[in-house]
């Protein structure tokens, strides 16, 4: 397989994963399942079943990448909060009875809601895959790509965008996230990331566990590659 390094940058960022409650919290960086999305994005590969089920689904031969992920020397991310009010109309009574007169008509349940995002993301991405898919991918970050495309590429969440994604030639120093083994000493930063995402049934979804490297390296070591979704079966 051939090898192809992007640097991603933007100003905002946030990758959440399945998560309920008033606190909604972020990965400290971009997750391989992400990742994913973002390559095939960029090449023009659908990734989403054409169905029409309630769930947007995910194509069972999606392209099985390898990849590894890693925050920029010098230029960590920071992970920063944010209150927000969400309003909603909820389903049964709740607060029917009590809220719904005063608010003249308005949206009558309000919860206040604590969301995470990155300032300042500032990332390398180091992607294995069949030389072919590699093309597409730089030609769709020149504009060359004519095939449909299914929408802009965002940092996570649609109100967060890219502000560049370049292709490297020499790679600076990252600390590359590395994923722990069972018998590994406890690291600093270390936290769940999702690799392959089942919306079907969510218990079906892995996720390793990952820390960043102490000191910054240019080549990511050999722990810091992922299949994602999962490592293709041997022919």
């Amino acid at each position: 397989m051939d090898c192809l390094w992007l640097q991603i940058r933007a100003p905002f960022a946030a990758f959440r994963g399945f998560q309920a409650g008033v606190y909604r919290a972020t990965a400290p960086i971009m997750p391989p399942s992400a990742a994913l999305g973002l390559v095939l994005n960029l090449a023009g590969i659908e990734m989403r079943e054409n169905t029409s089920g309630v769930t947007t689904l995910i194509r069972a031969d999606v392209p099985c990448l390898k990849l590894a992920i890693g925050t920029v020397a010098d230029t960590e991310s920071e992970v920063c909060t944010l209150y927000q009010q969400l309003h909603s109309y909820p389903v049964g009574n709740s607060g029917k009875d009590g809220l719904k007169p005063r608010t003249k008509g308005a949206k009558y349940w309000i919860t206040p809601a604590r969301r995470e995002f990155l300032v300042g993301l500032n990332m390398v991405l180091g992607i294995q895959a069949d030389p072919q898919l590699l093309k597409q991918v730089e030609q769709g970050l020149r504009g060359e790509l004519n095939g449909e495309r299914y929408g802009l590429p965002f940092a996570g969440d649609n109100n967060f965008l890219f502000d560049r994604i370049d292709i490297l030639g020499e790679l600076p120093k990252a600390f590359w996230y590395v994923q722990m083994q069972p018998d590994d000493l406890p690291m600093r930063g270390s936290y769940r990331l999702t690799v392959g995402i089942d919306r079907a049934d969510n218990s079906k979804t892995t996720s390793f566990l990952y820390a960043p490297i102490s000191v910054p390296v240019t080549e990511p070591p050999p722990e810091a590659w992922t299949w994602t979704p999962k490592e293709p079966i041997a022919a």
